[in-house]
């Protein structure tokens, strides 16, 4: 390793995806099994534990190597023969980090047919749904993060020696005096860049039909509240229902848009710098190349610790700021109150 290298950077990290990720699932299980209202788990909830489980084997997978490197003060092609371990680091990195990112857009993707279609989304998903849907995401994210293995694209170490990921520039393996790189092997880079555009595109979109969608629902509340009278009291019992549940989905969308806004952030250096070294013809820093491979494995990181500090109390506060209201609960009781008055008026002397 280059002198001067030092393992903190990596170790810290290491530390806080493990210290998030534990935390995470550890108040997702502690939900489950203790929470007030004992339910089933529904179709967001398990993308959610999909989410956080895969962050961690995406983080313990990969982290240990790093240190590893840095302990022996070799590269990481250098700790195994043939190479094998840069091979093995640069798949499991995009590997994991392509499939957190689908899952991210299954969870838009569900709520936006929630919201959307409600009746497909009662007759045909339900949490079972996400028992198909994962174990095709992560065969989805193999075979596609495993091309480079089979001669479409390559996966080549990063300076100082303790990164492996894909080859993203053309003039990288000429500079180390390897063999002559060819444009596939960067076409690929490409081709996994635009996945993400692509993803992020459709978790924006997925979004915004939820929050139109969601502004419908306020409407209709709205014009259901005013006919809640006194001959109607069924009417105001299922206003109540109604704005519990369009509480839910705000702090859904809540919990949604901020995952998704750190993982536009940490996604977007890579394609930029991706698309860059595909059509510049100018001489590049290959530092801004390993800035961006860093921005994207910080995702896995943050996506537990926003899950951890983002609980029930602290949405409520959000959702009343952003929506200049009070509590669900308190919103029943405002809106139940003027009924019983009416009622109590007429049944009194």
């Amino acid at each position: 390793l280059p002198a001067g290298a030092r393992p903190l950077v990596s170790a810290l990290m290491f530390s806080a995806g493990l210290l998030g990720n534990l935390l995470a699932l550890g108040l997702l299980l502690r939900c489950r099994r203790h929470g007030p209202r004992a339910r089933p788990p529904s179709l967001f909830h398990v993308l959610v534990l999909a989410l956080v489980v895969t962050d961690l084997l995406g983080t313990c997978s990969v982290s240990p190597f790093v240190l590893a490197s840095y302990h022996r003060n070799c590269t990481l092609t250098a700790l195994a023969r043939g190479g094998h371990i840069c091979l093995y680091f640069g798949f499991a990195m995009s590997f994991f980090g392509l499939a957190t990112m689908l899952i991210l857009f299954a969870m838009a993707l569900e709520r936006c047919l929630a919201l959307g279609w409600p009746y497909f989304y009662e007759r045909f998903l339900s949490p079972r749904t996400g028992l198909v849907a994962l174990p095709a995401i992560y065969a989805f994210s193999m075979a596609f993060c495993s091309l480079p293995l089979v001669g479409f694209g390559r996966y080549v170490q990063y300076c100082p020696g303790t990164w492996c990921f894909i080859q993203m520039h053309l003039d990288y393996l000429q500079q180390n005096g390897s063999r002559e790189v060819s444009r596939l092997d960067v076409t690929f880079s490409l081709l996994y860049a635009t996945l993400l555009l692509f993803l992020i595109l459709s978790v924006l979109l997925c979004n915004l039909s939820v929050i139109a969608n969601l502004a419908r629902m306020h409407r209709r509340g709205q014009k259901t509240r005013r006919l809640a009278t006194v001959e109607q009291p069924r009417v105001a019992s299922g206003c109540g229902r109604r704005m519990f549940s369009m509480a839910e989905e705000i702090d859904h969308l809540l919990l949604l848009s901020i995952m998704t806004i750190t993982f536009v952030i940490c996604s977007l250096p890579f394609t930029i710098r991706a698309y860059m070294n595909k059509f510049s013809e100018e001489e590049d820093n290959h530092d801004w190349d390993l800035l961006a491979l860093r921005f994207l494995s910080i995702n896995s990181i943050i996506d537990p610790w926003v899950f951890a500090i983002l609980r029930p109390p602290v949405l409520r506060f959000m959702r009343s700021v952003l929506c200049c209201q009070v509590t669900p609960a308190s919103q029943d009781r405002q809106t139940s109150s003027p009924a019983k008055k009416k009622l109590a008026a007429q049944l009194g002397p």
